[in-house]
């Protein structure tokens, strides 16, 4: 049973006099002990205290006859102060019944988040009148004369002001001066909607005021038969948890794991895990069946989110998909200003809807862009659309206003920003040593590798596939590098290459079958010059035997010729298709959203909010699971706007399970691992990062080196201040629970594999920490907020190629056609006007910052503040990031720089750590929020 506390408090108000308002009144909390004064100042998010230490606020002090201030002075009565030692205007204090011996008095400041009427609604209904928040506190420590929890302090907090984004409530609590500390309060909402908890202050403690973090949603309480728990600010070991918080800690984390029982409810706040057996949806039609990624051999996934939905009526493996509104844990949810700026209309209806427009209006979906000037069009005059119902339009003009503007009463346009790299050079995308570098700087910096043995081969079985050894020969690599031999290029790490060779070739006969697209394997070699520029010097393509065919390759150069040359141009549209949808799928989606979808779930199952490592990677958690829930919605489901782009269409995500099978690593996640593996660094003891980068001029690692750096740094002083010895890592049994569920259960089809990290010392901790944090936040930004800048204009970087090249198997009149009208066929070769449209909009959505982004090191989590060590820890995290900035700037001023400083090129922004809203190119968030 809880203790009901009287309203009396020990506070005092202090206003000046002309001030009526009585809401804005400070408070100070007088010490009768000491002699002291607290002055609490009631600022939003800000709770701070300081001490009046004056003999004026002693009891036993008594005002001379000439002082303007006067003090009547009680225990038992209230104490006004009505004139000043100080200069006017004055301050009145009023001072609330004080303690007795048994008693101390403390007051709860509570902020909710007020609605701005806009996507989250009548959160604060009824917020007048009877329905209140009901807080108790609880003790840290037990009663020792029954050895068990004490009973908590009850009280009703009445709302007492509103501001712009909060309303303020406020109860008063009697505690016995038995209680002991209070260590979490526990939380019931009587109003008839939910409501989103802020944060909690306690006033009225010799030590300052007691913070709580919240941050969550409360659902009614009629709705819940649970009491919600938050605990203080200040983080605890499990060994180390207060003996009266104990049995809260185990049970929160019990009602977070849920039964794995029911389907879930928008209000829950239940983390599972389940297979991806909702990207299909064959009760819709058979024809959308796709194969369950995750909990099988032939296609191993990380897990998602459980929703618990009922299967498919069409086929038991499968969720249905009958809504477009998938459960994630309540407070995943993005906040109104993210909803805002890439909403569940935005998103999950918005697309679909301009899908279906544009699909039932063009007449020919699959219709291409008749010559350039047309493609440049869409950017000065806009690509227009068949006239549509006013109410259509008006919904259209609602879901994409960055995109879609009634440029008249008479006209129906999709418009387009101009990409950064288009406004700087226009031919930007027809460059060989633009293509070469974007490999270095541009939005998919993780595929290059170091090109290691000599001939290139394939691991694929040549029985199935036909001879394993490259067609890429000598003489065509030595006619065009200043080294006599390609094995001296090799061993001087002058030879580079985009493989995508062995991961796509099973996939071309299957694909093939598809209308309107086709694929190759393909491998793409580079020469690194003295100048430190890339060189292409050859692109294989290549097809399996295929109905009865023999395998068919061949090797294409930048030829002077212009047959050659176009041949060239069409080759690299083939590997920049490839790119793209390696970049995509892989680099983007399966190495960031998908596999820290079940870290994060982890986190909230295995680690209590009061665990400092909890602490440390929540800033990291923010939205991930709700733009991965929206993305099963719309981006990566079946038909869906990934299969709808990319050139694998209908075994694109089954790509995806078979590269998670094949390449990923949670070590190599870590960029020195990941550079060391591709070949692009070597392990030098004597360099800055332990590496030396093969490249010296490699504007993606060499700025990511230092985000790493500064992100190890940080967690290396942290870790090592809760964990003085490796035993305590060791004995730390919610972090053992949480490293192991992460493999077992998240990453259950690669559990058993050897690489996964010991977690025994504290640089084992230190090693996982950073590389989650650094997969989260910088990995993500460098794949992810530069697709407009570099694929808004889709002839760089087009998404698929629709036709084979014209000198595989031609027909006279393919033939004829081409070498008439080479320019015809590269067009028809990039993707439809509605795909290129379509993923035009999707990649200026997702390359934009939204107004409430948090950047790495940019705030401070409430309870890093109030430890003083983690606090200055945190402040030369964030001392070094702005350094980096700084950095950055400067080396893109270098003239010898050239992969991130010439005519016409993009500067090298993409890590700068900071960024303001929009489509910036830079900036990196603490999470996957987009």
């Amino acid at each position: 049973m809880a203790h009901h506390a009287s309203f009396s408090s020990s506070l005092i108000y202090i206003k000046r006099p002309h001030d009526n308002n009585k809401k804005k009144m400070q408070l100070i909390n007088f010490n009768h002990n000491s002699g002291s004064m607290t002055y609490l100042l009631q600022k939003p998010h800000v709770h701070q205290s300081f001490i009046i230490n004056s003999a004026l606020f002693r009891p036993s002090y008594t005002p001379h006859k000439n002082s303007n201030w006067f003090l009547k002075s009680s225990l038992t009565k209230k104490v006004h102060i009505r004139r000043c030692l100080v200069s006017p205007p004055c301050m009145r204090v009023v001072m609330a019944t004080s303690t007795n011996n048994s008693h101390h008095n403390v007051k709860a400041l509570v902020t909710v988040k007020q609605s701005d009427d806009g996507l989250i609604k009548n959160i604060v209904t009824g917020i007048v009148g009877n329905n209140h928040l009901v807080l108790e506190l609880v003790s840290a420590e037990l009663d020792p004369r029954a050895n068990s929890e004490r009973e908590t302090i009850k009280g009703k907090a009445h709302e007492t002001e509103k501001t712009e984004n909060n309303v303020q409530y406020e109860a008063t609590f009697e505690l016995p001066t038995n209680f002991g500390n209070v260590g979490a309060v526990l939380v019931e909402n009587e109003h008839s909607k939910e409501i989103f908890l802020k944060n909690i202050v306690l006033d009225g403690f010799p030590d300052g005021p007691i913070h709580l973090n919240c941050q969550s949603w409360i659902q009614p309480k009629d709705d819940t038969s649970t009491k919600r728990v938050f605990f203080t600010n200040k983080v605890y070991l499990p060994l180390q948890t207060p003996s009266g918080l104990r049995k809260f800690r185990e049970n929160e984390l019990i009602e977070l794991r849920g039964n794995g029982e029911g389907e879930r409810k928008k209000s829950d706040r239940v983390y599972d895990y389940d297979v991806y057996n909702d990207l299909g949806d064959p009760d819709i039609n058979i024809e959308l069946k796709r194969s369950v990624l995750g909990g099988t051999k032939q296609f191993p996934y990380p897990r998602r989110c459980r929703t618990g939905r009922k299967h498919s009526d069409a086929d038991k493996l499968y969720e249905e998909r009958s809504t477009l509104d998938f459960y994630v844990p309540r407070d995943e949810s993005f906040s109104e200003t993210k909803q805002t700026q890439f909403n569940k209309s935005t998103i999950s209806l918005g697309l679909t809807t301009i899908l279906q427009s544009l699909d039932t209006l063009l007449t020919d979906t699959n219709l291409g862009f008749a010559n350039f000037d047309d493609l440049d069009a869409i950017y000065k005059e806009g690509f227009q659309i068949p006239t549509l119902e006013s109410n259509d339009l008006t919904f259209l003009q609602k879901l994409i206003p960055k995109f879609f503007k009634d440029a008249d009463d008479s006209q129906n346009l999709l418009r387009f920003d101009i990409p950064e790299s288009y406004k700087r050079d226009r031919f930007f995308w027809f460059s060989d040593v633009e293509f070469a570098r974007e490999t270095l700087a541009g939005a998919n910096p993780y595929s290059i590798q170091l090109v290691k043995e000599w001939p290139l081969k394939s691991k694929l079985d040549v029985q199935i596939y036909g001879p394993s050894e490259s067609s890429i020969s000598r003489e065509i690599i030595e006619s065009q590098i200043t080294y006599s031999t390609v094995e001296e290029a090799i061993e001087e790490k002058k030879l580079f290459m985009l493989d995508y060779h062995d991961l796509y070739l099973p996939y071309v006969s299957r694909v093939r079958e598809i209308k309107e697209t086709t694929l190759y394997g393909s491998r793409t070699l580079f020469f690194l010059n003295s100048e430190g520029i890339l060189k292409p010097l050859a692109i294989e393509l290549t097809r399996p035997p295929i109905d009865g065919k023999a395998q068919w390759t061949q090797v294409f150069k930048p030829d002077s010729d212009s047959t050659n040359l176009w041949l060239w141009r069409l080759a690299k549209a083939h590997v920049l298709a490839h790119d793209s949808g390696h970049h995509e799928l892989i680099s983007h989606w399966l190495r960031t959203h998908c596999v820290v979808e079940p870290i994060i779930i982890a986190t909230h199952r295995q680690l209590s909010s009061m665990h400092p490592i909890y602490r440390l990677l929540h800033p990291h958690l923010r939205y991930t699971m709700e733009i991965n829930k929206v993305a099963r919605e719309v981006l990566i489901n079946a038909d869906g706007i990934l299969e709808i782009s990319f050139t694998p269409k209908k075994y694109t995500m089954e790509l995806s399970s078979v590269a998670y099978d094949k390449l990923w690593q949670f070590d190599l996640q870590a960029l020195p691992n990941d550079l060391i593996h591709r070949g692009m660094a070597v392990e030098d003891l004597n360099a800055r990062h332990g590496i030396k980068l093969t490249i010296k001029d490699y504007p993606f690692a060499n700025d990511g080196l230092l985000i790493w750096e500064a992100i190890k740094q940080w967690v290396t002083e942290y870790v090592n201040h809760y964990y003085p010895s490796s035993s305590t890592v060791e004995s730390d049994q919610e972090l053992q629970a949480w490293w192991t569920e992460i493999r077992t259960k998240g990453h259950a089809d690669k559990s058993e594999e050897p690489w996964w990290p010991k977690l025994k010392t504290q640089n084992d901790l230190i090693n996982i920490i950073t590389t989650i944090a650094w997969v989260a936040s910088a990995h993500h930004s460098a794949v992810n907020f530069t697709q407009y800048t570099y694929g808004g204009y889709f002839p760089n970087r087009p998404t698929i190629a629709r036709n084979k090249m014209p000198t595989e198997d031609p027909t006279k009149e393919e033939w004829e056609k081409f070498m008439n009208n080479p320019e015809q066929t590269l067009l028809e070769c990039f993707p439809s006007q509605i795909q290129a449209t379509l993923f035009m909009v999707v990649l200026g959505l997702l390359s934009e910052h939204s107004p409430d982004e948090e950047y790495i090191g940019e705030i401070m989590e409430p309870s890093w503040g109030e430890n003083p060590n983690i606090k200055e820890a945190f402040e030369r995290f964030q001392k070094r990031l702005k350094e980096i900035e700084g950095i950055v700037d400067s080396r893109n001023e270098d003239r010898n720089l050239k992969n991130r400083h010439g005519a016409g090129i993009v500067p090298y922004e993409t890590l700068k750590p900071f960024s303001g809203p929009g489509v910036t190119g830079k900036g990196v968030p603490y999470s996957i929020s987009i």
